[in-house]
């Protein structure tokens, strides 16, 4: 049987903005992680597809990551969700309502994560490989690290501004 393409760490990440470097020749990391992950997705009880979906985090939303789903297609979509809870999804149950994340492990793809989306409009289940998800979610962190974004909040002052119409 040939070896699962998704149960293999990630190869090259792919960064929507180059590598770059300050004004002393030292590399910044990107603003933008992004890369491309085939997840599975259940269609029917015994029948599996393959979804090409784009897994993004950008620093100017530092909270959010952001999957989109048939890329390339007239039907792409874009589910948008917490960085926590993807984070927390890694290793138990996480999320209520729409979406809901956990790790399981099935012989036939190692470690994998599910995730269970749902809307008016419809529900899917999706698996894909933990060890990628877990590569990718960790280069989001060189970008901003856990707890680092709360001073890209806006300040007080500037939501009391905002809130007063100004």
């Amino acid at each position: 049987m040939p070896c699962d393409p998704l149960s293999a760490p990630s190869d090259q990440p792919v960064a929507a903005t180059p590598m770059g470097g300050d004004r002393d020749g030292a590399a910044v990391p990107p603003a933008v992680v992004e890369e491309v992950l085939l997840l599975r997705i259940a269609l029917d009880q015994d029948l599996v597809g393959e979804v090409r979906t784009r897994f993004r985090y950008a620093a100017a939303a530092p909270h959010e990551v952001r999957l989109t789903f048939h890329l390339g297609r007239p039907d792409e979509a874009d589910w948008v969700f917490s960085r926590d809870l993807l984070r927390d999804g890694l290793e138990g149950l996480s999320g209520q309502g729409d979406v809901k994340l956990w790790p399981t492990s099935c012989p036939c793809h190692g470690a994998t994560l599910h995730l269970a989306l749902g809307s008016p409009h419809g529900s899917a289940l999706l698996e894909a490989s933990r060890p990628q998800v877990r590569a990718w979610l960790e280069r989001t962190y060189t970008v901003v690290p856990d707890g680092g974004a709360p001073e890209l909040l806006p300040s007080d002052e500037e939501l009391a501004e905002l809130l007063a119409g100004g």
